[in-house]
Protein backbone atom coordinates (compact mmCIF):
# COMPACT_ATOMS: atom_id res chain seq x y z
CA UNK A 1 0.00 0.00 0.00
CA UNK A 2 1.50 3.06 -0.91
CA UNK A 3 1.13 6.41 1.28
CA UNK A 4 1.83 10.01 0.31
CA UNK A 5 2.73 11.89 3.04
CA UNK A 6 4.45 15.48 3.16
CA UNK A 7 5.96 17.64 5.65
CA UNK A 8 5.83 21.30 5.68
CA UNK A 9 5.89 24.32 7.52
CA UNK A 10 2.96 25.70 8.78
CA UNK A 11 3.72 29.05 8.08
CA UNK A 12 3.97 28.51 4.58
CA UNK A 13 0.94 29.23 2.60
CA UNK A 14 -1.27 26.37 2.44
CA UNK A 15 -0.85 24.38 -1.56
CA UNK A 16 -4.01 22.76 -3.49
CA UNK A 17 -1.96 19.52 -3.71
CA UNK A 18 -1.54 19.53 0.39
CA UNK A 19 -4.54 17.18 1.13
CA UNK A 20 -5.40 16.43 4.31
CA UNK A 21 -3.41 19.16 6.86
CA UNK A 22 -2.63 18.23 9.95
CA UNK A 23 -0.56 19.80 12.11
CA UNK A 24 1.63 17.61 14.78
CA UNK A 25 2.62 20.47 17.01
CA UNK A 26 1.79 20.24 20.76
CA UNK A 27 1.47 24.10 21.07
CA UNK A 28 -0.01 26.57 18.88
CA UNK A 29 2.22 28.38 16.43
CA UNK A 30 2.91 31.89 17.59
CA UNK A 31 1.49 34.72 15.15
CA UNK A 32 -0.94 32.17 12.86
CA UNK A 33 -3.76 32.56 12.56
CA UNK A 34 -6.05 29.44 13.09
CA UNK A 35 -8.34 30.57 9.73
CA UNK A 36 -4.72 31.00 7.89
CA UNK A 37 -3.58 27.52 9.07
CA UNK A 38 -6.45 26.31 6.86
CA UNK A 39 -5.99 22.75 8.97
CA UNK A 40 -7.98 19.74 8.84
CA UNK A 41 -6.76 18.67 12.15
CA UNK A 42 -4.95 19.14 15.27
CA UNK A 43 -2.99 16.11 16.66
CA UNK A 44 -1.53 17.56 19.64
CA UNK A 45 -1.47 14.58 21.16
CA UNK A 46 0.86 12.55 19.03
CA UNK A 47 3.59 15.53 19.42
CA UNK A 48 6.58 14.98 21.02
CA UNK A 49 6.18 15.45 25.23
CA UNK A 50 6.63 18.26 26.32
CA UNK A 51 9.69 17.08 28.18
CA UNK A 52 10.88 15.66 24.95
CA UNK A 53 10.68 18.94 23.19
CA UNK A 54 12.32 20.45 25.89
CA UNK A 55 15.45 18.62 25.87
CA UNK A 56 15.45 18.30 22.44
CA UNK A 57 15.24 22.11 21.75
CA UNK A 58 15.91 21.92 17.67
CA UNK A 59 19.89 20.92 18.35
CA UNK A 60 20.58 19.00 15.36
CA UNK A 61 23.00 17.27 17.59
CA UNK A 62 20.49 15.86 19.37
CA UNK A 63 18.34 14.93 16.30
CA UNK A 64 19.39 11.15 15.98
CA UNK A 65 18.46 10.66 19.98
CA UNK A 66 15.35 12.71 19.86
CA UNK A 67 14.60 10.42 16.74
CA UNK A 68 14.76 7.39 18.78
CA UNK A 69 12.59 8.92 21.83
CA UNK A 70 10.46 10.37 19.66
CA UNK A 71 9.49 7.05 18.16
CA UNK A 72 9.43 5.68 21.39
CA UNK A 73 6.66 7.68 22.37
CA UNK A 74 4.85 7.28 19.47
CA UNK A 75 4.16 3.45 20.69
CA UNK A 76 1.62 4.91 22.72
CA UNK A 77 -0.26 6.58 20.09
CA UNK A 78 -1.12 3.57 17.46
CA UNK A 79 -4.67 4.49 16.67
CA UNK A 80 -4.14 8.23 15.72
CA UNK A 81 -1.24 6.54 13.39
CA UNK A 82 -3.77 4.14 12.01
CA UNK A 83 -5.38 7.40 11.52
CA UNK A 84 -3.00 8.78 9.46
CA UNK A 85 -1.97 6.23 7.50
CA UNK A 86 -5.07 4.96 6.33
CA UNK A 87 -5.83 9.33 4.87
CA UNK A 88 -2.27 8.90 3.54
CA UNK A 89 -3.38 5.78 1.84
CA UNK A 90 -6.56 7.21 0.21
CA UNK A 91 -4.58 10.47 -0.74
CA UNK A 92 -1.81 13.17 0.25
CA UNK A 93 -1.41 14.04 3.94
CA UNK A 94 0.65 16.92 4.95
CA UNK A 95 2.26 17.01 8.64
CA UNK A 96 2.18 20.67 9.60
CA UNK A 97 5.19 22.00 11.94
CA UNK A 98 6.32 24.95 12.99
CA UNK A 99 9.89 24.45 13.79
CA UNK A 100 12.44 26.88 11.59
CA UNK A 101 14.86 23.63 10.59
CA UNK A 102 12.96 21.63 7.96
CA UNK A 103 15.43 18.41 8.43
CA UNK A 104 15.29 18.00 11.96
CA UNK A 105 11.64 18.10 13.24
CA UNK A 106 8.92 16.04 14.76
CA UNK A 107 7.44 15.73 11.55
CA UNK A 108 10.27 14.30 9.84
CA UNK A 109 10.29 11.80 12.08
CA UNK A 110 6.38 10.87 12.24
CA UNK A 111 6.51 10.95 8.35
CA UNK A 112 9.42 8.23 8.21
CA UNK A 113 7.56 6.22 10.81
CA UNK A 114 4.38 6.17 8.44
CA UNK A 115 6.01 5.33 5.39
CA UNK A 116 8.08 2.43 6.98
CA UNK A 117 4.74 0.88 8.44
Amino acid sequence: MAIDVRTRRVYDPPRADDGYRVLIDRVWPRGVARTRANLDDWMRDIAPSTELRQWFNHDPARFKQFRTRYRRELRDHASQLDELQRRASEGPVTLLYSARDQEHNNAVVLAELLRER
